[in-house]
This record gives structure tokens, sequence and C-alpha cells, in this order.
């Protein structure tokens, strides 16, 4: 009975963070569908309006957690806070591109940016930190290659939405890794960042009359509120899904977003959608599946590995190792 129940745990543990993972990219997947609402504001002001009322929520947050120690710790350490501060740059242009992208009727470009951006995290790693690629990465990276070339072809011009957002977004994981810190603190962090500016900028708006806020209607200003919890919610489902998820799982559940994206795009935003372009996404989407299959084999070769080594370790135990309730999977600091 005990057994069952040490058992039993995991799974609902497993399950709980599925559940996180589907809502967390799932709202990143149908997020296009909120920013239109925001208009007449534009993408800059609503780009504002997300610093501002990202750090509100997340503040409060950090509060009713009493998570706090971690931002003293971060004071004393210049390196770190120079790296936020790149990461805050960074992640404002992913924004702020991606709201006016969305918002000028290029939902399908802007979701082929968090298509390729797995692969150009790939190319980075090997230009900039000298990693190693297998065979099947170098393929991978290959057909994205031609499916830009296509893409170009295709819209008459290179997709600098996609390569502006995959490379913003890739840039922000590296310097997010060498940062290691966890995502609601590190979006505290950011934020911060952003703060002081975009209130300036959102000031100054209205001292020209400019500003949305509040001169269309309750309803309008609330929906600007409304982006500090469009941009944390899902990162705290996120967050709750990386500490009880493999990162395997993590690593398939993430093409939802751009699926989803890409879905809307080409179904409720009804956007052309002809021939070339077809065949570029295709060609994306073959990288992928190349992608994925190496990483779950890899990943199937690492786990016997440490089979085999385990095995050899354990000797007549066996059967004890074996039968022991699994361990409790550190917090993993994966951030999106």
């Amino acid at each position: 009975m005990r057994g069952d129940a040490v058992a039993a745990k995991p799974t609902s543990e497993q399950r709980k963070g599925l559940l996180n993972g589907f809502a967390a990219y799932g709202m990143w997947g149908l997020v296009p569908l909120f920013w239109p609402l925001l208009k007449p504001a534009g993408a800059v002001e609503i780009l504002a309006h997300r610093m501002v009322w990202s750090l509100a929520f997340v503040g409060v947050a950090l509060l009713v957690m009493r998570r706090w120690a971690w931002a003293g710790e971060l004071l004393r350490q210049p390196r770190r806070l120079a790296l936020i501060a790149v990461a805050a740059a960074v992640i404002t242009v992913n924004w702020g591109v991606y709201i006016w992208a969305v918002n000028a009727g290029h939902v399908v470009e802007a979701s082929l940016g968090y298509f390729i951006n797995p692969l150009v995290t790939i190319a980075m790693g090997v230009l900039l930190l000298k990693e190693r690629l297998r065979p099947v990465q170098w393929a991978a990276v290959g057909v994205c290659l031609a499916a830009v070339l296509v893409l170009t072809i295709g819209y008459g011009r290179p997709p600098w939405i996609s390569l502006c957002l995959a490379f913003s977004f890739a840039t922000y994981g590296l310097v997010k890794k060498k940062v290691n810190l966890g995502g609601v603190e590190s979006l505290a962090a950011e934020t911060a960042v952003q703060f002081l500016p975009a209130l300036a900028y959102l000031l100054w708006l209205g001292g020209r009359g400019e500003s949305s806020f509040g001169a269309h209607g309750a309803g309008h200003a609330a929906l600007l509120a409304a982006t500090g919890v469009v941009t944390a919610l899902p990162l705290v489902c996120f967050g709750a899904a990386a500490i009880r998820v493999p990162l395997s799982t993590l690593g398939l559940l993430q093409y939802m977003a751009p699926v989803f994206q890409f879905l809307l795009g080409v179904f409720y935003f009804q956007e052309a959608m002809p021939p070339e372009r077809w065949a570029g996404f295709a060609l994306v989407w073959l990288a992928l599946v190349l992608l994925t299959w190496d990483a779950l084999r890899a990943a199937r070769r690492g786990a016997q590995v440490r089979a085999g080594a385990l095995t050899a370790k354990a000797g007549p135990d066996l059967d004890a190792v074996v039968l022991a309730p699994p361990a409790t999977e550190p917090a993993q600091d994966v951030r999106r």
C-alpha cells in the first residue's frame, strides 16, 4: 500500500506539470488574439504598459510568496546586474517586434520566428560557444537555411520579423543561462530595469495628450493593465511545469505556441499563404522533426548509458536500486 502511494505521487506531480505546461504554451500560442484588443494604442505604448504592469504583477506575487532574498544578492553582483540589463534590452526588442507584427497583420511570419528559434540557438552555440554538432543537427541547420532562402523568395525580402524574433530570443536565452535566475525573479529584475524608461514614456505620452490609457473607457484601460497578467501568468505556469516534467517533454511542448500562432494567422486572421511560403514552412518543420528525433535519440542513449553504469555499480543489490522510489528532481531554471 505504501509503495503504491509513493508511486502515485510522482504520477500526480507529472500530470500537474503537464497541465501547467499545456496552459503556459497554450496562453503563449493564443496571445495574438489579445494584442489587437488594445488598439488604438500603438505598439510602443502597449510595450511600455507591458513593462510597467508586469513589474507590478510580479512584485505583488513575490510579496505574497516572500521571495526577496535573491534581490539583495543580485545587487551585490555587478556582472549579473549587467547581464540582467542586457537581457532586459534584448527582450524589449523581442516584445516590441512581436506586438507590432501581430497588430500589423504578420502573425504567420511572427510564428515562424519561434519555429526557427531552436535552430538559431543551436547555430549560436556553434558560433559563440564553439559547441560541436552531431550530423543530424548539422542537417537540420542546413534545411533551415534553405527554408529561409525559399521564404526570402516567397516574401520578396528576407523574413526580417521572423529572424529578429528568433535571434533576439536566442540571445536572451544565452544571457539568461549565464544569469542563472529563476523565471519570476528574472522577470521582476528585467522589468525593474525597464520600468523607469517605460513609465517616463507613458507620462510623456500623457503630457502630449496622445495616451490612449483612459481615453477609450475603463475597459480599454483595464486591458492595458492586463498586459502584466498576460506576460507573467504563462511564466508562472511554465515554472510549475519545469520542476515537474523532464526537459525533453518541455522541449516538445514548446512547439505548441508557434503552431497555435500559425493556425491563428492562417485561419483566423486569414493571412496569405502562397505555395512558396508553404514550401518554406515545410522545410522548417522538416528541420524541427530532424532536430527533435535526434534529441530524443540522444536522450535515449544517455538513459541507456546511465542504466548500464547503475547496473554495473549496483551488482547483487540491483533489485533494491531499481525498486527504490525516484528522487525528486531539482528545480530547473528554464524560461521561454
